[in-house]
């Protein structure tokens, strides 16, 4: 059986919380609490954060002939643009490994039938992204 963690302790669930925040509820200041993944959680939000021109342009590169980022559930957008962050800016790890994380995050945000359309969009996103400098 799959290791569940506790939502606290997904630092993948602290990114999605914490960039949500930032985009949807303006959230003026960004704390983060101490975590042994607390550099990588402050990376990946604040590398979105700062880069969200980029993975917009990135989206509408990509995604755009499926669908309209507006349409989309806000907790979607939230991980489709961290997932680009890392896809772009994390290359060590592997597309597998951040698909993976970012479906295990957000069950804790979104029911299963949705899970399944977040993984096909994170894999198209990321052969597109990944192999498209190739």
């Amino acid at each position: 059986m799959a290791l569940q963690y506790s939502p606290k302790n997904n630092p993948r669930v602290i990114i999605i919380q914490k960039l949500y925040g930032k985009f949807f509820n303006k959230d003026e200041s960004l704390t983060f609490p101490k975590h042994r993944f607390k550099k990588f959680i402050k990376d990946v939000v604040n590398g979105t954060v700062e880069r969200d021109e980029v993975i917009n342009e990135e989206i509408k590169n990509h995604l755009n002939s499926d669908l309209n980022m507006k349409n989309l559930n806000k907790v979607f957008q939230v991980i489709i643009k961290s997932a680009i962050f890392e896809f772009l800016y994390k290359p060590k790890t592997s597309i597998n490994i951040i698909i993976k994380e970012y479906l295990n995050a957000s069950n804790f945000f979104i029911d299963e039938s949705q899970t399944k359309y977040l993984n096909a969009l994170l894999d198209k996103i990321s052969k597109k992204i990944r192999f498209s400098d190739g």
